[in-house]
């Protein structure tokens, strides 16, 4: 399957075909490891009790993190296809298969540290997965790799803050992904209790999400909007997730308004 000619349901579920330019064995057994282990999937779901149930936020729980991890995997096969240099792997003299590694676990840990508080959840992140980590990463690494590989993927988690800068390519993916969660139904909790915030509202006008192989540029977002309501979501929130990303010059992001009857919006964000 091209990861260039997903459909909405299918971008949600990574499958990656069988002529990546990349070796994937390894992430394939971490994500199966991911799936059956308990500890992780009640982080998941417990993350949201803080998020939704106490602080009317929108869903930042299982389903917000099969959409990162999901997309995050699709921007990195992408950028891959289009020759960005991943350095967090290669930095710490990893292997190139551990970059979707470092992905995957900080796409799937970044957003635990709801379970304390929603406010400053990132800064709670950090300790909670390094406790997962230090349990898991061994069945994969040796010690010296365990504590390379610890170091990268908690540098992600945190990146993930607009307010801490990526040092690394894989750490920047984590970044913008998290602002490819935007569709339509997203804000859905909040909003049927009443929330009608610009954060919501805009939420709801966003209908569709696609990354595609881009011409110019090896990534193309392309985001289809009902009304101008989305652009909020584009340019307040995903451009901000972009800036000092480290793929500025290799993804260009397109909004489309395409509902029928009205006049066409095209927001184009080049950055």
């Amino acid at each position: 399957m091209d990861a260039t000619e997903m459909d909405d349901e299918q971008q949600r579920r990574y499958d990656p075909d069988e002529d990546h330019a990349f070796p994937d064995e390894k992430l394939n057994e971490v994500l199966s490891f991911i799936d059956d282990d308990t500890e992780i999937q009640t982080y998941l779901r417990a993350q949201n009790v803080n998020a939704v149930t106490r602080k009317g936020y929108n869903d930042h729980g299982a389903k917000h993190i099969e959409i990162v991890l999901n997309r995050a995997l699709i921007l990195y096969d992408l950028l891959k296809r289009g020759g960005v240099e991943f350095n967090g792997a290669s930095d710490e003299g990893l292997e190139e298969e551990d970059e979707s590694v470092i992905i995957a676990f900080a796409a799937t840990l970044h957003d635990i540290g709801h379970v304390v508080h929603r406010d400053d959840h990132t800064y709670y992140s950090i300790p909670l997965a390094a406790d997962i980590l230090d349990r898991v990463l061994p069945n994969f690494y040796d010690t010296e790799e365990t504590v390379r590989m610890k170091g990268e993927i908690l540098h992600a988690i945190l990146c993930h803050h607009t307010e801490e800068d990526p040092l690394t390519t894989e750490a920047g993916v984590i970044r913008v992904s998290d602002g490819l969660d935007m569709e339509h139904g997203r804000s859905r909790m909040p909003y049927e209790k009443g929330g009608r915030g610009i954060n919501t509202v805009s939420s709801q006008a966003i209908r569709k999400v696609s990354l595609q192989q881009g011409e110019s540029v090896p990534v193309l977002v392309e985001i289809e909007m009902l009304n101008a309501a989305g652009v909020f979501q584009v340019d307040n929130l995903l451009k901000a997730k972009l800036h000092n990303s480290r793929l500025e010059d290799d993804i260009r992001i397109v909004a489309l308004n395409i509902r029928e009857g009205g006049d066409q919006l095209v927001e184009r964000v080049e950055l």
